[in-house]
């Protein structure tokens, strides 16, 4: 499975992304689809996930901000992040875990949020 991610870059305080990510390869038992971040010296910490069967689950600190949509056709997971600020700055990855448990990652975009 090969994870692609789009949308990163540098946007003022306030602003808006969105990142999209596309799953290819043996991707017939994709159960969720989600992203995780990580700020210079910090762990890397959930962001949204999205599961096949549609739950959704957010980080406390983007709820309200960040919305994830998830096109099962197109294996693509989307994450709109709205009213952004300095403490989202990082390398956004995308994630994947199939029905069996397994996971992979993407390569990471980064996202700048300058004020």
């Amino acid at each position: 499975v090969q994870l692609q991610a789009f949308g990163g870059g540098t946007v003022q305080t306030g602003g808006f992304l969105r990142l999209s990510c596309t799953a290819s390869g043996k991707i017939w038992d994709m159960n969720v689809l989600g992203w995780y971040r990580q700020a210079p010296g910090n762990q890397r910490e959930l962001v949204a996930v999205h599961s096949r069967g549609g739950s959704t689950r957010y980080a406390n600190s983007v709820k309200g901000r960040f919305t994830i949509s998830r096109d099962n056709n197109a294996n693509t997971v989307h994450l709109e992040m709205n009213s952004l600020m300095s403490e989202d700055t990082a390398v956004y990855y995308c994630h994947a875990v199939t029905r069996r448990a397994i996971e992979y990652w993407g390569q990471g975009t980064q996202v700048t949020v300058s004020s």
